[in-house]
Order: structure tokens, then sequence, then C-alpha cells
């Protein structure tokens, strides 16, 4: 046996200790973990891209309102909380952080921050930090990847604030994440403090209680059932053209005032821009996690033209598909 067998088969033997971890955390309902890309072209690399996207797609779901309640409003939890000084290093970190990440309190406070994210993440954390210090105050949101104890990725959008006391010449950053969920509870608190007014043609106003406009306004089970089959749809043909949002809404027999309205209430966006969403998710997996040349992608989730797709992907990440492409290759 060679010495790059035994390094291939050694590689092989982590990567599914790591899948098993990932399998047990999604069984119990954690479906924020990823698995790192590797370069081998066998099975293991598409357990890891269908695992990545399964976890993601559920994730989605979960956050966007897969069991939505419509009379749900969305509400902030903390998902993992750093308190770091000037120089990166983590002064503070909350319970949640630790049990996601799998470490121990005392093993990451007094750590630098960098040490928690992958390699791309640090590069991304190193330019932040290079320009932060210059500034007495800034406030931004940047997509970072934290590594666990066992080897797994979390990527995260992360809400960055760095300040200073009154008295101190040394910044301090605050690094949250932060993910939505809907609470019925407080959507009835607002109800039943809220006094709506509604305008007719001739101009003038009227009271309206809040069990006419929840009447209005409520979608029926049968409806949502039809508005997740079209999101269902839109997920499983992503690289076809959509027909007109009235033609869509005729296929999932309902009509084009419910597909736009339901899909606000459900999903939080319009039809057009999850399409266009999800498409741009999607390469982003595959640009990370697969070989596949950056035109074999962008045509493989509808879009038309390379330019078109390298414009709306910078526009909506911050960065081409050419510099995630040499990022992820960089890792390995």
């Amino acid at each position: 046996m060679t010495i790059q067998h035994e390094i291939m088969e050694s590689t092989s033997k982590t990567h599914l200790e790591k899948i098993n971890k990932m399998l047990m955390a999604m069984a119990q309902g954690n479906f924020f973990y990823r698995l790192e890309r590797m370069d081998a072209n066998d099975s293991m690399v598409a357990i890891s891209l269908v695992l990545n996207m399964l976890a993601e797609e559920i994730q989605e779901t979960l956050v966007h309102g897969g069991f939505v309640n419509t009379t749900g409003v969305v509400r902030h939890l903390v998902q993992l909380s750093f308190f770091l000084d000037g120089k990166g290093t983590v002064k503070m970190v909350n319970q949640n952080a630790c049990s996601i990440l799998a470490f121990l309190r005392q093993d990451i406070v007094g750590i630098n921050f960098k040490n928690l994210l992958d390699t791309t993440s640090v590069k991304m954390w190193s330019n932040f930090l290079a320009k932060a210090q210059k500034r007495e105050f800034n406030d931004t949101s940047m997509e970072l990847t934290f590594v666990t104890k066992d080897g797994l990725l979390i990527p995260n959008l992360c809400h960055i604030t760095t300040n200073s006391g009154i008295n101190d010449t040394m910044q301090n950053f605050l690094v949250t994440v932060v993910l939505t969920a809907r609470d019925s509870e407080e959507r009835d608190k607002h109800d039943q403090q809220a006094v709506f007014m509604e305008k007719f043609k001739g101009g003038s106003s009227v009271l309206v209680s809040k069990d006419m406009v929840k009447a209005r306004a409520r979608l029926s089970f049968e409806d949502i059932r039809k508005i997740r089959e079209g999101r269902n749809i839109i997920l499983n043909n992503l690289e076809a053209d959509l027909p007109s949002l009235k033609d869509f809404a005729h296929q999932l027999g309902t009509n084009e005032f419910k597909l736009k309205y339901g899909f606000r209430e459900l999903f939080g966006t319009t039809v057009y821009r999850f399409l266009l969403q999800e498409r741009l998710r999607k390469a982003k997996m595959l640009i990370q996690h697969t070989d596949a040349n950056l035109k074999t992608i962008a045509f493989s989730v509808g879009f038309k033209t390379m330019p078109h797709f390298s414009r709306a992907f910078k526009k909506h990440y911050g960065y081409a598909p050419s510099e995630l492409r040499k990022l992820s290759l960089k890792l390995h």
C-alpha cells in the first residue's frame, strides 16, 4: 500500500465520520451544519453535496415558514454571539455558541476569533479587521463559515458592530448570528392593540376590527398546500423558465392574487425573487462543492448567459462566482 493510498483512505475515513456526525445532528433537528468540499470525484463527494443541499433546504424551509402559522410574525433569535477586543480575541461568548460549535467556554474565550473560522472566512475576517481598526464605529454584515470541533462547517450571515467606550481607545467587536422564527402569540398581542384604517373608493375611512382583517388575510390550509406545491415546482425546475404568474397560479389551482400574497406570507418574498434567490443559492453550493465549470453551473440553474449570472451573483453575495471558486479551491 502506497503512502498516497494510505492518505486517501485516512481522508475518506475522516470524512465518513463527519458525514455520520452530520446525519446524527440532522436526526436531532440541527440543520445548520455543512460538510467541507472534497477533491476526490466519487460517491462520497455526491453524498456530501446532497447532504449539504438537503440541510440547507430544510433550514430555509423552517426559517421561511415551512410550518407557518399564517397568523404568526417574524421574531429574531440569537444563535451565536461573540464579544471581541480590537485584536479579534474572544472575550465573551454565549452558551448556545459553545453548544453549536461543540467547544467548552474556556476553549473559546481567550483565543483569536479567526481560529473558529474556515480558511476562506479567515481571509474575509482579516480584511475586515484591517479596515475596521481604522474606524471608530462600523456596522456591517458578512457571510462567515464557522468550523466545529468535529470539523463540520456552519455558514452564517454575521452581523458585526464595531464600537468603543467613551474613555476607551481600544475598539471592541460584537459578532452575532441571528435566525428568524414565527410566533403567533406576538402577532395576537399586536392584533389586540391595533386599530386598522381602511380607505374606500369614495375617500372616506372606517375603523376595521382585527377579526375582519384576519378573516380577509388568512390563507386556508388548501391555499397553503398549493403555495407550497408551487415552491416545490420552482425548486425542482430551477433551470426552466417560469410561466407567467397567472398561468402558474392556474396550474396550481389558485389565482394570481393568492399566489402573490401566499408567497409573501409564507416565504417573505415575491415569486420571481424567490426563484432568483434559489437559483443563486444552488449555484453557490455547486461552485463550492463540485468541480463543474462556472458556465455549466450557470446554465444548470436557469441563467441564459454568463454575464447575467455573474452580475446577479455578485449583486446578491458581494463577490463574483470566479472569486468564490478560487477561494474554495484554496481550501484544498
